[in-house]
């Protein structure tokens, strides 16, 4: 069995080396194909990065009309800590919150005059509430919508509630991830069609080429995997070389990325690269041979079963 699987491999190579520029020409197709799922992998990487920093930012904040009791505010802080959704609520007092609008505008001299001069503060304490996950920022705020929220006694404490701007950030950028996967999987999709094409095309051409001495094999009775598996071997092989051509390509790209472009990308693109390196190459790998393969059986099974 080994011996047999020895003259097929070595067999499926010599195919290949026959190919010449039609080898050629079809690693270089599966080449762009696996480098577009490469960066199809990355850019979904810096996506899901740039979601999760925003993720990490977003909250939903409670400002309270001046002057609401302080009494009231905890106890909606105390209500709002008791629903499951919620992971934390920050309490900042009307004082707290006029001493950090100072801090932030400190340099602003008119800003900080005009206050000087209403010599009573015009803010309001507010809550920061953060939820367990980001699906669970719906469900607060229609809790804050509730009457028992809003109205804690007579009068209403709330001014407003800013979740609804937080909320439409994070759609937005969610429709982009959705967009980009979309687009990558209609792209990767004509390089696949386009890959197997071209490499069902050079399989053809190499049986053309070995038609006679496929003819004799069959002749004396040589088995289909003797037959066929070299050219399967071949299609494989194509699918190898690309994948290494690939990782040729992106080591130096994703390393110059990561020198220049870390801040603009929100991650470092060479780090994330090496460190997902064979999850990343498996898939990449994994890909080229199931698409020489793939593109190899489909030509066998046309020509060569006839």
């Amino acid at each position: 069995m080994m011996v047999i699987l020895k003259r097929v491999a070595k067999a499926g190579f010599v195919n290949f080396t026959r190919g010449g520029l039609v080898s050629f020409a079809a690693v270089l197709v599966m080449t762009i194909t696996l480098s577009v799922i490469s960066a199809i992998i990355m850019l979904q990487a810096v996506l899901y990065s740039s979601l999760d920093q925003i993720k990490n930012k977003v909250d939903v904040t409670i400002y309270f009309n001046v002057g609401a009791s302080e009494d009231k505010i905890m106890a909606l802080k105390n209500s709002l800590s008791q629903l499951p959704e919620v992971s934390a609520v920050t309490y900042t007092s009307a004082t707290e919150a006029l001493k950090l609008f100072r801090d932030r505008h400190q340099d602003d001299y008119p800003t900080i005059q005009a206050l000087d001069e209403i010599k009573e503060n015009p803010l309001g304490a507010y809550l920061n509430v953060k939820a367990k996950e980001i699906s669970q920022y719906e469900s607060i705020a229609n809790f804050m919508k509730s009457d028992n929220a809003l109205v804690l006694g007579t009068a209403p404490i709330i001014d407003k509630i800013n979740y609804h701007q937080n909320k439409l950030v994070i759609d937005r950028l969610n429709g982009i991830i959705n967009g980009a996967q979309k687009l990558g999987f209609l792209v990767t999709l004509m390089l696949v069609i386009i890959s197997i094409i071209v490499t069902f095309n050079t399989i053809r051409l190499t049986i053309f080429i070995s038609k006679e001495e496929i003819g004799v094999m069959q002749l004396v009775g040589a088995s289909k995997m003797r037959v066929h598996g070299p050219f399967m071997v071949e299609g494989a092989i194509y699918g190898i070389i690309a994948t290494f051509l690939t990782f040729i390509i992106f080591l130096p790209l994703t390393f110059w990325l990561g020198r220049n472009m870390a801040d603009f990308l929100g991650m470092n693109m060479y780090d994330y690269y090496v460190s997902n390196f064979f999850q990343i190459g498996g898939i990449v790998l994994l890909s080229g041979i199931v698409l020489g393969v793939i593109s190899s059986f489909m030509a066998v099974r046309k020509y060569l079963n006839k």
